[in-house]
């Protein structure tokens, strides 16, 4: 965890920054924004801004968007002044720490910003396997391509070869290739120099750079245009990068690691991803097997997540009955550990015995657990009855027509969500942004995202 404190904190900075130092965390401090914002621009990446309430909160959050600097923001301040709390938060500040700070809210503002635990939970013999060949191979410099459904865990098994490399003391930096727009992307990665385009308004030193002597976590890499794979693949193969706008190559020292949930060797022989970069990535692969085919893991995944909220709600850690915790092994988790981490905690929230049953493991549609195993029986003979009525429907439609509509009822589903709708749909979140900008061109109404309500 990286701090950069920001301001003085009216003599509070010392108290603060130590036990922010107690609980793990590199503190940086600046006095000014303008001396911070030079500071993220000169490669000193933070994980979270810890801001003197008195400084312009305001102004700071829209200079860093202004230069597409994504970090979190939690303002500080004398626990008095309520006004500049309120003022703060409407600003975009993530929380409001009253000062003189509390170590135990200190640690819990960290541990929520750092929010996924590093800890692998292992017992199924086919996760066991993956783990015992990420050790083998993470004190090499070789690239590590990894590979697995959405939600197994790939970001949390990168951070693990790091912390077993022989770069641990260096920086982890972690870029998501699918969320960041295409437009910014070779910015993110590769930097820019002042007035290399529209908003350049200073230096900005890339993730690359940042990630110098250390790891460099390319998340998603499946989303990335092939034009900057191109760029990538000069980068991996020349260990030198250019900034954008700039004119002269400069040396860098990071092994990749590289995620993707979809099949590459497919994408390569498709045309949508360079086959000669898939094999400068793929010098060892780990591909994480999905939750539903490391069964003795979920009950053990489960007990972890049991304590992790119960702690972090303040509530009594309760056991996990025997009843439930078949059913958790017997359902197929689609979403793999994230779905299993997400339904453990509604579970605490709403367990009121003494100990978590079936009745308190729910689907965010408040659907039981053991209900929706065994809606699951008669999905088979649903799903041909719906599409034998679909292709019916279909008939004397062109293939754009049937796709439009697939897409737009979709995405209606999602409540908006262009991720989860291109997810249901196999296809990346690029393909989705251009088929969406091509239907509002041509005069459609697109759904635009909604807030997606949880029912218990």
């Amino acid at each position: 965890m990286k701090l950069l404190i920001i301001g003085s904190l009216k003599g509070q900075l010392s108290t603060a920054t130590k036990m922010a130092m107690e609980k793990g965390a590199k503190v940086v401090h600046a006095e000014t924004i303008d001396m911070a914002l030079r500071s993220l621009r000169s490669g000193r990446s933070a994980d979270l801004l810890m801001v003197d309430v008195a400084e312009n909160i305001g102004e700071l959050i829209e200079r860093l968007d202004a230069e597409h600097i994504h970090v979190p923001v939690v303002a500080c301040g004398i626990e008095t002044d309520a006004k500049a709390a309120v003022s703060a938060i409407r600003s975009g500040a993530k929380e409001y720490i009253p000062l003189p700070p509390d170590a135990d809210l200190i640690a819990a503002v960290l541990a929520a910003v750092a929010e996924e635990s590093n800890e692998i939970i292992c017992r199924d013999e086919s996760m066991s396997r993956v783990i015992e060949l990420a050790e083998q191979v993470a004190p090499s410099n070789a690239n590590i391509l990894i590979t697995g459904e959405s939600g197994v865990g790939k970001e949390v098994m990168a951070r693990f070869l790091h912390r077993k490399s022989n770069r641990t003391d260096k920086p982890f930096i972690s870029v998501n290739c699918a969320a960041i727009p295409e437009a910014l992307l070779e910015s993110e990665l590769f930097g820019h120099e002042k007035g290399a385009f529209t908003g350049a308004i200073a230096r900005r030193i890339g993730k690359f750079e940042e990630a110098d002597g250390g790891t460099l976590l390319l998340d998603e890499i499946s989303e990335m245009d092939t034009r900057l794979q191109s760029k990538l693949l000069r980068a991996i193969q020349e260990r030198e990068i250019d900034r954008v706008g700039g004119n002269a190559p400069i040396k860098i020292n990071i092994r990749i690691i590289a995620t993707s949930n979809r099949d590459l060797v497919a994408a390569a022989r498709d045309g949508t991803f360079r086959e000669d970069l898939f094999y400068r990535l793929n010098v060892v692969n780990l591909n994480i097997p999905p939750l539903r085919e490391r069964p003795a893991d979920i009950v053990q995944l489960a007990k972890h997540f049991i304590a992790k909220y119960s702690e972090a709600n303040g509530i009594v850690v309760r056991p996990l009955a025997n009843s439930a915790s078949k059913q958790l092994v017997a359902s197929a988790w689609p979403g793999n550990v994230r779905e299993l981490e997400n339904t453990m905690h509604r579970a605490v929230l709403l367990t009121t015995d003494e100990e978590i049953g079936i009745d308190a493991i729910r689907m965010p549609d408040g659907t039981r657990l053991d209900q929706a195993n065994g809606a699951g029986q008669n999905m088979a003979a649903h799903a041909a009855m719906t599409a034998e009525m679909t292709s019916r429907s279909m008939v004397g439609q062109t293939v754009a027509s049937v796709e439009q509509g697939l897409i737009l009822e979709t995405l209606e589903h999602c409540l908006g969500n262009r991720t989860h709708a291109a997810n249901i749909l196999g296809i990346s979140i690029r393909t989705m942004r251009n088929k969406l900008k091509q239907y509002s061109d041509e005069g459609v109404d697109v759904p635009t995202p909604r807030e997606m309500r949880t029912a218990y």
